[in-house]
């Protein structure tokens, strides 16, 4: 099992172009992590011809350049509408993707065989772009606190620097000869003499 990048900047999409799925993880990406290019490979994901027209979606994808993660998608269904994601062929071109694949296919109870071979199972195709993406709020949050970390250490450290120069200015003050009063210590002893 592949990790998932943590900032992806372009992720596949394989999943039915007129579903609710591909609208929903536009929506989450979208809302999310707006920094990803969402790259669809329009397939069927139903029916006689659903397991070429998904091979065929991993050829496209394939072919594009930098895919840093693919989501599998599809929403509920039946046994029967489920079938192609529990097929040899499927899980081979799963597991023949250069990109690491995060699987969301069917109900939260249903479990395919493409959700085996993945690199990661969503329970839904909304989790799955959840999953795939870092949410820009945790991330800003991060980067403030991180910001005012480095900022107190910086200014921590002048703090130190400044106060060691004190301590040295003041410690080349007391080692600085008293030269006028040894002058005049001097011009004393040459009066005398």
């Amino acid at each position: 099992k592949r990790p998932l990048p943590l900032y992806p900047r372009r992720i596949g999409v394989i999943t039915s172009p007129t579903g609710a799925v591909w609208h929903d993880i536009q929506s989450v990406v979208s809302r999310r992590y707006p920094l990803a290019e969402l790259v669809l490979a329009p397939c069927m994901v139903q029916g006689d011809y659903a397991i070429s027209s998904i091979i065929e979606a991993f050829e496209v994808l394939a072919e594009e350049t930098e895919i840093d993660v693919i989501l599998l998608a599809r929403g509920g269904g039946s046994l029967e509408e489920l079938l192609p994601f529990n097929t040899e062929a499927i899980a081979r071109a799963i597991y023949a993707s250069q990109s690491p694949v995060v699987s969301a296919v069917g109900h939260e109870t249903d479990v395919t065989v493409a959700d085996l071979v993945a690199d990661l199972r969503a329970p839904t195709p909304s989790a799955a772009a959840e999953l795939a993406v870092p949410d820009m709020v945790e991330l800003r949050s991060a980067i403030i606190s991180s910001q005012h970390f480095l900022l107190e250490n910086v200014l921590g450290e002048l703090e130190r620097a400044r106060s060691k120069c004190i301590l040295l200015t003041e410690r080349l003050h007391s080692r600085i000869p008293d030269v006028a009063s040894r002058r005049q210590r001097v011009d004393e002893m040459l009066r005398a003499a």
